[in-house]
C-alpha cells in the first residue's frame, strides 16, 4: 500500500492532460477521476489522523457502570475488520483505461489524417506558381465554380462583379 500511495502522490495531473493532448470526453473523465482520487486521499488522511485505540481504563475510571465498559471492550476485541474484494473497482478502472486508450487512439488517428492533409496543402502552397503566371484556363481547371459563376453573370447581362467598385474604386474615369 505504501508503494501505491507514494506513486499516487507523484502523479502530475496537469502534465498528463497537456503532454498527451487529451481533449473532450477523455479530458472530462480524467478530471472526474482526479477529483475522486483527491477526495479519497483526503478521507484517508482524515481517518488516519483519528485515534484508533480506545482507552478503556479511562472509561472505567469515569463511569460507574463497569459492566457496560467490559461488554463494549469484549465486543471491540471480538471485532474483525471485513475485507472487501476490490475486483469490481479494478475492472471499472481497467474499463475506464481501455476507453481512454481507445479515445486516445481515435484522436491520434484523426490528428494523423489532418497532419497529412496539412502537409499536402503546405506542399501545394510551396510548389504553386505565382498568381501572375497563371492562365485563365488553369484557374478554371482549378476552380470550375469561378467559370460557372462568370457564365451565369454574363448570361444575365451583368458585366461587373458585385462589390468591385467599393473595394477597388471606379477606374472608368481614367
Amino acid at each position: 500500500m505504501a508503494v501505491g500511495r507514494s506513486a499516487a502522490l507523484k502523479v502530475d495531473w496537469t502534465k498528463i492532460g497537456t503532454s498527451l493532448g487529451i481533449k473532450g470526453q477523455t479530458a472530462a473523465a480524467l478530471q472526474a477521476f482526479k477529483k475522486r482520487n483527491e477526495d479519497a486521499r483526503r478521507r484517508v488522511q482524515l481517518l488516519s489522523e483519528q485515534p484508533q485505540e480506545v482507552d478503556f481504563k479511562h472509561y472505567r475510571s469515569v463511569l460507574k457502570n463497569q459492566s457496560v465498559v467490559d461488554e463494549i471492550e469484549s465486543q471491540t476485541k471480538a471485532y474483525k475488520a471485513v475485507t472487501y474484494d476490490v475486483g469490481r473497482q479494478i475492472k471499472t478502472i481497467e474499463a475506464f483505461e481501455a476507453q481512454a486508450v481507445k479515445n486516445a487512439e481515435d484522436t491520434k488517428g484523426k490528428v494523423d489524417v489532418e497532419l497529412k492533409e496539412l502537409e499536402k496543402t503546405l506542399k501545394n502552397i510551396e510548389d504553386a506558381r505565382p498568381f501572375e503566371d497563371l492562365t485563365v484556363d488553369e484557374v478554371v481547371a482549378a476552380r470550375p465554380d469561378i467559370d460557372a459563376r462568370t457564365t451565369q453573370l454574363v448570361s444575365k447581362g451583368r458585366w461587373s462583379v458585385p462589390g468591385y467598385k467599393e473595394k477597388f474604386g471606379d477606374l472608368s474615369l481614367l
